[in-house]
């Protein structure tokens, strides 16, 4: 097991340095572990930083309406409270346009693979059986890179105007400038009910395309 996870990280560490998927791919095939197994794991890793990202703009909008309904007290402290959720939530952005593009990646090469594959089959009911379950499992692939893509599509539209109210805020700390926020927060809140709502039909889409895979 432990000669294994070394095996893992040399590999890791060759992806890093060359900057091919290629070599990691091969080198991870060289012990066992194929696409289609890393693409599972792809795709569970971009829904769980979708599932984090919808829990992290409900945490921001939370934030936006206290300081919105502000009353009293430090201002200073709730500019960085509402600086710190912008702060995670543009990490969280990042996140899952990487882990989109980790399983566009290996998906890609999973079916380029597939595909050259199919004429090395002698029985040609086995190549047709096996290009149909191709055609198959990339119609369902691009139902959900879809649905992961507009998902991702509705983040900018809540995080730009919450990058511009904490800059603004930023140089006006006082209670006129706390209430001129009061006209983005439906405009906010509106936005981040889409977000939610996305991010679920591309989790939903995450969890039967991984159904569907296991299950061939």
């Amino acid at each position: 097991m432990l000669n294994s996870l070394k095996r893992v990280t040399v590999f890791a560490l060759i992806f890093t340095l060359t900057g091919c998927s290629g070599v990691y791919y091969g080198a991870m095939e060289k012990i066992g572990v194929h696409k289609r197994d890393i693409l599972v794991d792809r795709v569970i890793e971009a829904r769980d930083s979708q599932q984090a990202t919808k829990e992290q703009f409900a945490s921001a909008l939370e934030n936006f309406n206290r300081v919105v309904n502000f009353q009293g007290g430090e201002l200073e402290d709730k500019y960085r409270e509402l600086k710190k959720e912008l702060d995670a939530s543009e990490d969280q952005a990042d996140e899952v346009h990487n882990r989109i593009n980790a399983v566009k990646d290996v998906a890609e090469a999973l079916f380029a693979e597939w595909e050259g594959e199919l004429e090395l089959y002698n029985s040609a009911s086995l190549r047709q059986a096996s290009e149909k379950q191709l055609k198959q499992t990339k119609t369902r692939y691009n139902q959900l890179i879809g649905a992961m893509r507009k998902a991702e599509s509705t983040i900018a539209p809540v995080l730009n105007p919450l990058r511009d109210q904490v800059l603004f805020l930023k140089h006006n700390l006082n209670a006129r400038a706390v209430a001129s926020l009061q006209a983005e927060l439906t405009r906010i809140e509106v936005d981040v009910s889409r977000l939610i709502r996305d991010m679920e039909i591309a989790m939903d889409e995450a969890d039967r395309f991984i159904q569907t895979l296991q299950a061939d």
